[in-house]
Order: C-alpha cells, then sequence, then structure tokens
C-alpha cells in the first residue's frame, strides 16, 4: 500500500574510517526509492571519485560565489576543505516525494534539520577508537600528524553527533549495520505518512500500491 507524503532528509553523519561512505552506498544499491545528495566540496578528487559522480568539485571562488547567493541548504568546513549541499535540487528532489540521503559532516547535518526539521539524524560509530586508528593508517594516504589530527577531529564528532543526532548505529559488522540502518529508514517513512491523505484515498476508492 503507497502512502502520501513529502520526501524525508536522511543524514548519515561519522568520523573519518568509520565505513559511512560503503555504507551509504550498500543502502543506495538496496534501496530504489532512495536518492543521494552530492555535495559541492573545494577538495581535490580521490582515488577513483569522479565529478558530478562522488562530489562537485569546484575552487573556492566559485564555492564563494555559491554561499553569497545562498545557495547551499548547508555547508561547513571539515579538514581545511568546504562541503556543501544545493539548497535547490535538495527541494526539488524532497517535493517531489523522494527520501535523499546526506552523506555529511555533524555540522551540516544538524544545519539541515533547522531548515527541515523532519530530518532523520543517524551516526555512525567505529568499534572502537583503536579500530579506528588502525583503519586511518591502512589506508596509507595520511601523514602520522594528519592521522592524529583525524582521531582528535573524531572525539570531537564522536561527542557531539552521539549527543545530538536521533540514533546511533555501531559498525561493526557490516551486514547487520546495512540492515539497522535500512530499519530507521523504514521506520521513518512510516511515521511520517500523511495519514489523512491516505485514508482519504482509501475512503475515496482509490488503488493504493
Amino acid at each position: 500500500m503507497s502512502t502520501f507524503r513529502r520526501g524525508l532528509p536522511v543524514v548519515l553523519s561519522a568520523a573519518s574510517g568509520t565505513g559511512k561512505t560503503t555504507l551509504c552506498h550498500r543502502l543506495l544499491s538496496a534501496d530504489p526509492r532512495l536518492a543521494l545528495s552530492i555535495s559541492y566540496t573545494t577538495r581535490q578528487p580521490r582515488g577513483q571519485e569522479r565529478n558530478g559522480v562522488d562530489y562537485h568539485f569546484v575552487d573556492d571562488a566559485t564555492f564563494d560565489a555559491m554561499v553569497a547567493r545562498n545557495a547551499f541548504v548547508e555547508w561547513a568546513n571539515v579538514h581545511g576543505k568546504r562541503y556543501g549541499t544545493s539548497a535547490e535540487k535538495t527541494r526539488e528532489l524532497l517535493d517531489a516525494g523522494i527520501d535523499v540521503l546526506f552523506d555529511i559532516d555533524v555540522q551540516g547535518g544538524e544545519q539541515l534539520q533547522k531548515r527541515f526539521p523532519e530530518t532523520v539524524l543517524i551516526f555512525l560509530f567505529p568499534p572502537s577508537m583503536e579500530v579506528l586508528a588502525s583503519r586511518l593508517r591502512g589506508r596509507q594516504t595520511d601523514s602520522a600528524e594528519e592521522i592524529e589530527r583525524r582521531l582528535q577531529t573524531a572525539r570531537e564528532e564522536i561527542e557531539r553527533g552521539g549527543g545530538s543526532y536521533t540514533y546511533i548505529v555501531i559498525n561493526d559488522d557490516l551486514q547487520r549495520s546495512e540492515t539497522d540502518l535500512a530499519s530507521i529508514v523504514r521506520c521513518e517513512r512510516l511515521r511520517h505518512t500523511d495519514k489523512r491523505r491516505t485514508m482519504h484515498a482509501l475512503l475515496g476508492g482509490a488503488v493504493l500500491s
């Protein structure tokens, strides 16, 4: 049975190295009703990242111009680079009844919820700080000083996200974490159903499928 409602913003935040991007991709692959919000960023592409697919990569001047014209529904400075979410694209998807997954940090998640109070905030925890440190070192892309800086930032993000977000999921098992995330999304969809419109459609003889 289908229901009537506006699209739902779903935020997944985590410290670097927690496995957030992997879980986002798995969730999107398994759920055709979920669309990814593609952020704008001033950082350079990494590995196989593609412009317009993983991020919209822009220079500082372009980002400044977008901030000046209020083109972002949220934006934040993360590890010295800026990230922002298009206000126009976000409203377009939500107004079309499409649920949108936001792979953004805690600052961005809190900003988004101020604009859209129905935003679902999920914070992903690593199994332990030791495991997180091991994952960051295993990337072999950052210096020891950079890894230590990221771990300190991770502690701050975990404290902030754990305190302000609605849900926390501990990523100690990938499959279980994916199931937990999918369950949260399904529960929130049901919770935000427009019951009055659905009831009227049913009693008016509409076929709900």
